[in-house]
């Protein structure tokens, strides 16, 4: 990515945007500055999503300028997007880097031309060395030599595995292919990231990989996010958009919820100062107006009434969900036990032999990496999956569940009326207009199509779903995706006072927090179980998320250590430590061999171009180029591995 020069990025001047006479944004202006890390928050509905199109030039506003530089570049996730199923993971990531990709095939073209001819001193011959030297030039400059190592480490920070790389994209879930497309933008290195709920697809251990890669970034990023750790922990700057205005922060989320509360307590304490003021004088006024005596003093008043610069208080949107969950009929003592369930898919192994109890009245969270199988055994529990084993549910349980895809579930048909409509029978038909506004569907809105609802508003509605019944146990799969932090909030209060049982599958820290007192991590096929809220979990494994295990390894060797002394080392912990290595001496090793082949391959090709008869063989010279970029590749990688094995072997030392 090119370093800018500009003073800012993004340029948002009187932007004003409609919909059918409903006013979305009015006279907004603000900047977005190189290396800005902004956390765009409000409401569901607000128009954060519809700002990043803007910018996109997806949306075109009623009034009003946006002025982006021609040379500046933007990444674009938005919050759902059609992935194509046509190639491998690792080629669809590579088609981030089409650029890269036409320069080498303009080089290889190139250097067949310049092998066809012997007019040295011609200018079509000097021409094409010029185009060559410029051509390899940006291809070094756009990461041409390391573009499979970038590849591979951002694949693999956001949870796929190298046997991955080979499997078609058709064969991952929408989640997982948002994330194909997630790496593709992070590739690509542009100057301003634009990210609406990025962390919705990802689980908590590539969330931090995210968090480390974002901190990093040198371009820009504007965040739309509903996840108050990852937001506090990325972005210095706060612009919120509330009834169609844009207030700036100039800190993190946390610190601007204090300074919001702070402003509107100041902004009324003034409002009402001034209220009383003139007040005051306008009963002055009054009072004394037809008394020549005081006629002076009246007009005086009448002109400082005139002169206040009236102090206008910014319209709360005051808005939110009001969500109790309804009484269910008592279950028995036992909620949930599963004896050794197993799940395959065929050749592949879910989790195997899962035993787990639940009781009536625990609320419990399901953790891990995305593919351990949280979703799956929610679904086996609810009754949407088969499985080997034994599943006991409970006597008088009645299971509620929101599915992690269930705004995708809807109809779009439908309107939000006819979707609570079709399904409510019995008494509480009568009240599905109340049980709509609680999810803030009132008037005209439940006349709505669902197509037309934003992702925040689906959920909702799916969650709407919930209260039709009296359920005793509630399995919710990522019920907090789309939800503004207020409905999240607001969600958690009702299920804290929820008295049957509840099983939440959720990457989110600040919402499990204080709401779960059980934990079950899901890892290597199967489950573990620890007692305590989410953050007890975190410390009782001496981490401060799921990441840092992998994080202390990784600083364990880039660090220069102090040598660590045998004597404090036990004889299990001193023999793990020699097999760490030798197996770093055996990747030194194997890499030495794999370039050493390589050097012999590119030695026989020079020899064959050496011969005229052969210098016309087009396939030599794409096969010299190809051997010749892996064996730069292999070269860092020995570099690396080679440097990991000194700082090991230091540390025995």
């Amino acid at each position: 990515m090119r370093e800018i020069l500009y003073y800012h990025m993004i340029s948002v001047d009187q932007l004003t945007i409609e919909f059918g006479g409903f006013q979305l944004f009015n006279d907004v202006s603000f900047l977005i500055n190189p290396k800005d890390r902004i956390g765009l928050v409000g409401k569901n509905g607000a128009g954060k999503s519809t700002l990043l199109k803007v910018f996109m030039g997806m949306q075109n506003p009623t009034k009003g300028v946006v002025t982006i530089p021609s040379d500046i570049s933007l990444g674009y996730l938005p919050q759902n997007m059609i992935c194509k199923d046509v190639r491998t993971v690792f080629d669809e990531a590579r088609e981030a880097f089409s650029e890269v990709l036409k320069l080498d095939e303009s080089i290889k073209k190139i250097n067949l031309q310049l092998a066809d001819r012997n007019d040295y001193e011609s200018k079509e011959y000097l021409k094409l060395i010029h185009d060559l030297s410029d051509a390899n030039d940006r291809y070094h400059i756009l990461g041409g030599g390391s573009l499979e190592a970038n590849i591979e480490r951002i694949l693999l920070g956001l949870g796929f595995k190298s046997k991955d790389f080979k499997r078609q994209t058709s064969e991952f879930s929408g989640g997982w292919r948002m994330r194909i497309e997630l790496a593709k933008i992070l590739l690509q290195k542009p100057n301003v990231l634009l990210l609406d709920e990025p962390t919705n697809h990802l689980d908590i251990e590539a969330i931090q990989w995210f968090e480390d890669f974002l901190i990093e970034y040198s371009g820009a990023v504007v965040l739309i996010s509903h996840d108050r750790a990852f937001l506090d922990n990325i972005t210095k700057r706060t612009v919120e958009i509330s009834l169609g205005k844009i207030y700036d922060y100039n800190v993190p989320y946390s610190k601007y919820e204090e300074l919001r509360k702070e402003r509107r307590e100041q902004q009324l304490a003034a409002y009402r100062n001034q209220q009383k003021l003139i007040e005051e004088t306008e009963d002055f006024i009054e009072r004394f107006r037809y008394k020549a005596t005081k006629a002076v003093q009246v007009q005086s008043r009448v002109k400082s009434l005139k002169k206040i610069d009236r102090i206008e208080i910014d319209e709360e949107d005051n808005a939110e969900m009001h969500i109790k969950f309804p009484s269910a009929p008592r279950s028995g003592d036992l909620a949930v036990k599963t004896d050794s369930v197993t799940k395959n898919y065929g050749d592949l192994t879910v989790f195997k032999d899962i035993d787990l109890t639940i009781l009536r009245g625990e609320k419990i969270a399901f953790v891990g990496r995305n593919g351990e199988g949280k979703t799956t055994l929610s679904r086996i529990i609810v009754g949407d999956l088969d499985y080997t084993g034994e599943l006991k549910i409970g006597h008088k349980v009645s299971i509620g569940y929101f599915a992690q895809n269930q705004d995708e579930l809807l109809n779009e048909k439908l309107t939000v009326f006819q979707t609570i409509d079709d399904i409510a029978v019995g008494d509480i038909r009568t009240k599905i207009r109340n049980i709509l506004g609680a999810f803030l569907f009132s008037g005209e809105d439940i006349d709505k199509k669902v197509k037309v609802l934003s992702g925040g508003e689906r959920s909702r509605l799916a969650m709407a779903k919930l209260l039709l019944k009296p359920y005793n146990l509630l399995v919710l799969d990522e019920p907090t995706n789309h939800l503004d932090m207020r409905s999240k909030d607001i969600l958690k209060k009702a299920l804290k006072e929820f008295e049957g049982t509840i099983i939440i599958v959720s990457h989110d820290r600040e919402f499990l927090d204080d709401l779960v007192e059980k934990v079950y991590e899901f890892r290597d096929k199967n489950i573990r179980e620890h007692i305590g809220g989410i953050y007890e979990f975190l410390k009782k494994r001496k981490l401060e998320n799921l990441k840092e295990l992998e994080r202390k390894e990784k600083q364990f060797l880039q660090k220069k250590p102090k040598a660590i002394s045998e004597n404090k080392l036990s004889y299990l912990e001193r023999k793990e430590f020699e097999k760490k290595i030798r197996k770093a001496r055996t990747l030194v090793s194997d890499s030495e061999e794999r370039i050493e082949t390589l050097e012999l391959s590119i030695n026989e090709i020079s020899k064959n171009l050496l011969d005229p008869e052969k210098m016309t063989d087009d396939k030599l010279f794409i096969k010299y180029d190809e051997l010749k970029k892996e064996l730069d590749y292999e070269m860092k990688k020995w570099e690396m591995l080679t440097e990991k094995h000194e700082e090991l072997k230091q540390q025995r030392n």
